[in-house]
């Protein structure tokens, strides 16, 4: 991410630089987030057109736009099978990218820990006598991405759940239901949006 302080970026030393390096990394692992989910929900739309074209017709299911055709044909569906199978391991890619970045998430809330706890070894429970930006404490920036990393994490088991359903699920309801759940995110709501973005100005990485 290109901040707006990159020059006072440049002149930042131990705790304050590895707390702005944090933060251009929470922007950038965020934005690789949305790209996957919606690589994830071009995917999981497929996979849901694939498995409701394997069931007979019926007037309550209801196809997608794009939908696949039905054909009774053997060939047809035996296609239609390696082509399902072939969309579940494309989602399962994309949830695994999914778990690396949480993965990294979670590093750096260890490591943001770790500042506070050197930061009280060093200055006592009263913490650092002057903030290391502009109003935060440094505590308050392991709240953050704590709160930033559970959101992330109860969003990543929702994704688990919905990959294991999602191509086993011949209820077009049902189906719609997973699909919205994976396309709105209801883990990643405007607070946390609003949280990153904060963290973000508290840094320089965006204009007061």
């Amino acid at each position: 991410m290109e901040g707006s302080s990159s020059a006072r970026k440049g002149n930042l030393t131990g705790s304050a630089r590895k707390l702005s390096d944090n933060a251009a990394d929470w922007h950038n692992l965020t934005l690789k987030w949305e790209r996957l989910n919606d690589e994830g929900s071009t995917v999981a739309t497929k996979i849901v057109n694939l498995r409701l074209a394997k069931e007979p017709p019926k007037e309550s299911d209801l196809m997608l736009e794009d939908g696949v055709s039905l054909d009774s044909g053997e060939k047809s569906r035996d296609n239609s099978s390696q082509e399902l199978e072939e969309e579940c391991y494309k989602l399962q890619d994309i949830v695994n990218k999914m778990d690396h970045i949480v993965s990294k998430m979670e590093k750096m809330v260890s490591s943001e820990n770790g500042i506070c706890e050197l930061e009280t070894f060093q200055y006592g429970v009263k913490g650092r006598p002057a903030p290391l930006f502009q109003t935060w404490s440094t505590p308050q920036f392991a709240e953050v991405s704590s709160k930033l990393c559970d959101s992330y994490k109860q969003e990543l088991a929702l994704k688990h759940t919905i990959l294991q359903e999602l191509a086993h699920t011949a209820n077009a309801d049902l189906s719609m239901v997973y699909l919205s759940a994976w396309l709105y995110q209801p883990y990643i709501d405007d607070k946390g949006k609003l949280l990153l973005e904060s963290l973000l100005m508290e840094t320089g990485h965006r204009p007061l």
